[in-house]
């Protein structure tokens, strides 16, 4: 890797330790509310946000694991490079383009 590589994946890094510090916090405060309220709904919601909040924690957490193994910005898919511009809008992405559409369709 070249320097510049290796000093945006420090930033990558860095913003997604944020991320997943932040994220980790919200899973702890949402599974520790009372979310037995009496209302389904509202209990319907909780579950949701957990759900969400979770999954999030996944996706940060395999950037992470991916940085850490070299594997970041290469497609799961066809082992081509995401490309930057992908990364910066959805730094846990696991696929490019073209792959994820595959996977969704």
């Amino acid at each position: 890797m070249s320097i510049d590589v290796d000093r945006r994946f420090a930033v990558v890094h860095a913003a997604l330790t944020d991320e997943l510090d932040r994220q980790t916090a919200r899973l702890r405060e949402l599974t520790e509310m009372n979310a037995d309220t009496g209302d389904p709904g509202e209990s319907h919601n909780q579950e949701a946000l957990i759900a969400a909040t979770r999954r999030s924690v996944e996706q940060v957490s395999g950037a992470l694991r991916r940085i850490a193994e070299g594997a970041y910005g290469r497609c799961e898919g066809c082992a081509g490079a995401i490309p930057a511009e992908r990364l910066e809008v959805l730094p846990h992405a696991r696929f490019c383009v073209p792959c994820q559409q595959k996977q969704v369709g």
